[in-house]
């Protein structure tokens, strides 16, 4: 059955790739940004069907920004999962801007790229964050930095929080959860360690549908506290998001 899966999901994908593609270099550019937001949800929910994941939603979703979600990290997948919930400008590692087909639409979509090794890039990213919540923007960050196996949260960075501080926004946490129909965590998604972007691909292709679950937090706000004590108090609220 695994074996049989992966062409015919491989396939749904790769037509789901493309016309996402076409969709955003060709039609984008006539299209409000309500109605692209609209479209790359659309899009989204369409992918996550291809792939054979459904989607289980939790807690109230935000309308509107300015607003920052903050969400644990497990997959490449994350990124999908929560524009199926609510599109929204995310903050990526700059590695995803090269990768085909991803890149483009990710840079189309509005992310904002970072190289995590460098401090002044960072700086200029929590410069245009701040500017883009001013405009009333929905952003989204994984503070982790990079994915985790599911079973603890790793420490969160702080330095991406202050982008909130300083254009004065509240902030979501965010709970990611892949599960299977047994109700144990999906490690098909995992991108860890020596994975390769490739093989977590194709073990998502070939594992039994599972579900992808969103939990909403409640709304916060800054009240006095700087960005290492809101990034704790924010790591401790997506943890309980996630259990």
């Amino acid at each position: 059955m695994r074996l049989l899966r992966i062409p015919f999901r491989l396939l749904a994908v790769l037509w789901g790739l493309c016309v996402g593609y076409w969709t955003i270099r060709v039609r984008f550019p006539a299209w409000s940004p309500a109605q692209q937001s609209e479209e790359v949800q659309r899009w989204s929910r369409q992918m996550l069907r291809a792939l054979g994941i459904s989607l289980h939603m939790e807690g109230e979703a935000p309308q509107q920004g300015p607003l920052l979600l903050v969400a644990n990290h497990l997959s490449w997948l994350d990124i999908l999962v929560v524009h199926a919930a609510r599109h929204c400008r995310f903050v990526s590692k700059s590695e995803v801007h090269h990768w085909p087909l991803i890149g483009p639409m990710a840079a189309a979509g509005g992310t904002l790229f970072i190289e995590r090794a460098s401090r002044r890039d960072a700086m200029r990213v929590v410069h245009h964050m701040a500017e883009s919540l001013q405009r009333g923007d929905m952003l989204a960050i994984f503070p982790e930095g990079t994915t985790g196996d599911g079973s603890v949260l790793l420490p969160f960075h702080a330095n991406l929080i202050q982008a909130a501080i300083s254009a004065h926004a509240p902030v979501i946490p965010l709970g990611l959860q892949y599960v299977q129909a047994n109700g144990q965590p999906s490690r098909a998604v995992l991108y860890i360690g020596d994975d390769t972007l490739v093989g977590s691909v194709l073990r998502t292709l070939g594992a039994p549908a599972f579900t992808a679950r969103v939990r909403f937090g409640q709304v916060q706000e800054a009240q006095g506290r700087d960005r290492r004590q809101w990034a704790q108090d924010l790591h401790e609220a997506v943890g309980r998001l996630c259990r």
